[in-house]
């Protein structure tokens, strides 16, 4: 997606952006926006609108259905658009670079600016959208969700983890938001499910990401979708990303999240390095981590 509309950034005018602001502006009160509304969300006149319709849709930056009216609303390229020129407009960053991840939820992208940083653009409620309404409590309470909606949730929600955990917890360090892209720095190292440790490497790596966990909740944050696909493993330690379903600690289902957690990580070194890891409770292992007692995992055996 982003690969396609990186190249027409150039390209595009500030007419352009502002009928797809005035779209993006529309679609919070409908899913499909009126052509009769156009105007007054983008403020063009009639002939600049149409002409700036042709435009975007040529460019599949906004698609267009007839139903009982013509209606247009952004396409998620459209979306990324508008939030590339947020970022180069605060000169975050230069131009955008190859992929590093794609996924199910969000692509992530080398940003080429000042230093390596990473593009990140979250893509949930856009092809299960029904799915992620009813698992994400941050759409729960809106009666009119579009998808652009949810994935700017997203995006809000991991950016506020982020700031409230760096630096004292290892976590990408967050630069910027528009919408529903982040810049942050780029990982080094290798995701844990694709790692190769040495098998008497394995207690003292699940000792670091529980370290992490820790240090997130005496900062107020649990990550609440720990797992071996959402840790990277460097010489130098261990990194904790993907944090849009993080809840403060503050939050009714707090603890039954950081059980959850933990779980998931211990499950995970249980079944790859069986010999080292040793029988744990992982809900006496959640109440250390939020006592501040942890202090290493074969002690909890």
């Amino acid at each position: 997606m982003v690969q396609n509309v990186a190249p027409l950034m150039a390209e595009l005018e500030p007419e352009d952006f502002y009928l797809l602001s005035g779209l993006e502006q529309g679609m919070r009160f409908s899913r499909w926006v009126a052509r009769g509304k156009i105007a007054e969300f983008s403020r063009l006149d009639g002939e600049e609108m149409e002409y700036r319709l042709d435009r975007c849709e040529q460019r599949e930056l906004i698609e267009r259905k007839t139903i009982q009216y013509t209606g247009f609303r952004l396409t998620f390229e459209g979306y990324d658009a508008l939030a590339l020129r947020t970022f180069s407009e605060r000169e975050t960053i230069e131009g955008v670079g190859a992929p590093l991840g794609v996924g199910k939820e969000s692509d992530v992208y080398e940003a080429r600016s000042y230093k390596p940083l990473a593009l990140k653009f979250h893509r949930e409620g856009y092809t299960n959208f029904r799915e992620v309404n009813r698992e994400r409590e941050y759409t729960a309470d809106n009666n009119h969700i579009s998808w652009f909606y949810t994935a700017r949730k997203a995006a809000e929600r991991e950016h506020e983890a982020l700031r409230a955990v760096y630096p004292e917890v290892s976590v990408p360090q967050p630069v910027g938001q528009s919408r529903h892209a982040l810049v942050m720095e780029k990982l080094d190292g290798v995701e844990l499910s694709k790692a190769k440790l040495n098998p008497e490497q394995a207690v003292g790596v699940l000792d670091l990401i529980l370290d992490e966990m820790a240090e997130a909740y005496r900062q107020g944050y649990v990550h609440a979708d720990m797992s071996e696909y959402n840790v990277f493993v460097a010489s130098d330690g261990v990194t904790v990303f993907d944090w849009p379903q993080a809840v403060p600690t503050d939050h009714e289902n707090a603890g039954e999240f950081l059980e959850r957690d933990c779980d998931n990580i211990v499950g995970y070194f249980q079944r790859k390095y069986p010999s080292e890891l040793p029988e744990i409770d992982t809900e006496r292992l959640a109440a250390t981590l939020r006592d501040g007692s942890f202090d290493g995992i074969r002690l909890l055996a």
